[in-house]
């Protein structure tokens, strides 16, 4: 679909120089002299490399419509993740680089989202809180209430996370996926 380069919006993907490219930051500029247009930083989908232009008001950009699926994690082998589809029941192979470090909150059964373009997977967005179990926590020091404190623990999937005082080995917690901190004690702590 095209569009006018004023149009142009954070989070739209652009089809440019033969590459796809997500926006990151776009702002109009206005100079007194010459026309208008829209400065844009642009980091591309598949390798992550950042580029800045500028597309003039009148300048036509195509824009993709990326499709997005939900699946469910199955297993990994190695560097390749595998989800299903569920309404196909068809497996969906994805390099485990595509998620990041973020791997770790996956979970046999866990839903994802994954944006596609031409069949092709291009990125893994994972729910927001994940229920997790602590395997391992510090204990409290006694006399420690001054100042809001928080201790280490050590989560089912191998992360170290800070975790309030009363949250004691073997309880199940929500935690941000986003950036791996704690949320809350899970409604169903068993």
């Amino acid at each position: 679909m095209k569009f006018n380069g004023n149009a142009l919006r954070i989070g739209n993907v652009l089809e440019h120089k033969k590459r796809l490219w997500i926006i990151t930051k776009a702002q109009a500029v206005k100079p007194g002299k010459g026309g208008a247009f829209n400065q844009v930083e642009m980091k591309d989908i598949r390798n992550g490399t950042k580029i800045n232009e500028r597309f003039r008001a009148g300048e036509q950009v195509e824009v993709i419509r990326l499709e997005q699926r939900e699946a469910t994690y199955l297993y990994d082998d190695g560097n390749i993740l595998y989800f299903m589809d569920p309404t196909t029941y068809s497996q969906i192979e994805i390099d485990a680089g595509m998620i990041g470090d973020k791997r770790s909150f996956l979970k046999n059964g866990l839903t994802v989202s994954i944006e596609f373009f031409e069949q092709e997977p291009l990125s893994i967005s994972l729910p927001h809180t994940v229920v997790m179990r602590i395997v391992e926590a510090d204990s409290v020091i006694k006399g420690q209430t001054s100042a809001a404190s928080y201790k280490p623990a050590l989560l089912e999937n191998g992360l170290k996370i800070l975790v309030p005082p009363y949250i004691e080995t073997g309880a199940c917690i929500i935690v941000k996926t986003e950036d791996f901190s704690y949320v809350e004690r899970a409604k169903n702590d068993n």
